[in-house]
């Protein structure tokens, strides 16, 4: 078992365990940490606890110390500084009409390296616009390719519900998401429905899955015949999330609604008296 404290290093990022050592850390307090990297700056996540050495990556690393005034100063600096680089890199990929858009550019916080995340169609030969930009800022260059949803979670904005994006407000990963929940759940297939800003299908068909993967699991399907309080019914409809049946009654050209636990108590209730 290991001592952790999770740490993000941007707003609904992915949470990375370090070692506390003695230093007593609270939630939303800021850290300096050592990762693959370099040197970051950080914000806490989660309390300390114990977790199974299956669930950190080894060696552990260690908090460095808590962040002070001019880490923070360091930080505001390093934005300002990235906001710029944002706009010579435009200009550099407008220069040797590569075919990519920059999403966000990023200065780790001890500078030895910047990071320009973009998005393309495909494979973009980019060695001329590193050279370039090396030659300008003088430090190690990374160029990362992201996909649609990531592009998404950087920028923000507002999603078809009305409210801020999940991907970036409290998502911390991506879960896979598939057509077959939104089927489940009777939602219209048409894209422009089930899609968010990122064009790939909402993360949120994702939250109630369980519920109606679990309903699917205990109630009959479309088409089985069923026993109601007023006789042998066929099944025409389901509300999964509410438990409900539509049956359509074999000698009445009528369809009534029940809830799945009234058909269960039903069923009890024959299986008694034909003992």
């Amino acid at each position: 078992m290991f001592n952790v404290v999770g740490v993000r290093f941007k707003k609904a990022g992915k949470i990375y365990y370090f070692d506390p050592l003695d230093y007593s850390l609270a939630i939303d307090d800021y850290v300096i940490v050592e990762t693959a990297r370099g040197i970051e700056y950080g914000k806490v996540a989660s309390h300390v606890r114990e977790v199974d050495e299956s669930d950190v990556v080894l060696p552990l690393k260690k908090i460095i110390r808590k962040a002070n005034k001019d880490d923070h100063a360091q930080v505001e600096e390093n934005r300002a500084d990235a906001e710029l680089a944002f706009s010579k890199c435009v200009e550099k990929i407008k220069e040797h009409e590569l075919d990519m858009k920059l999403v966000d550019v990023e200065y780790t916080f001890d500078r030895n390296k910047i990071v320009f995340y973009f998005t393309a169609e495909g494979r973009v030969d980019f060695r001329n616009l590193v050279k370039d930009l090396a030659a300008i800022f003088r430090t190690r260059i990374e160029l990362r390719q992201i996909g649609v949803r990531d592009e998404a979670k950087m920028l923000g904005g507002i999603g078809p519900c009305g409210r801020m994006l999940c991907c970036s407000t409290f998502l911390g990963d991506f879960e896979p998401v598939s057509i077959k929940m939104a089927k489940d759940q009777n939602l219209s297939l048409n894209p422009s429905k089930i899609s968010g800003l990122c064009g790939r299908l909402m993360c949120c068909l994702k939250y109630e899955n369980d519920e109606y993967e679990e309903a699917k699991s205990l109630m009959p399907d479309i088409g089985e015949k069923v026993q109601t309080p007023e006789g042998l019914g066929k099944v025409v409809g389901l509300n999964l999330l509410e438990r409900v049946l539509q049956v359509s009654l074999t000698d009445q050209e009528q369809v009534l609604e029940y809830s799945w636990e009234e058909l269960e108590s039903q069923k009890k209730s024959v299986a008694q008296l034909t003992k």
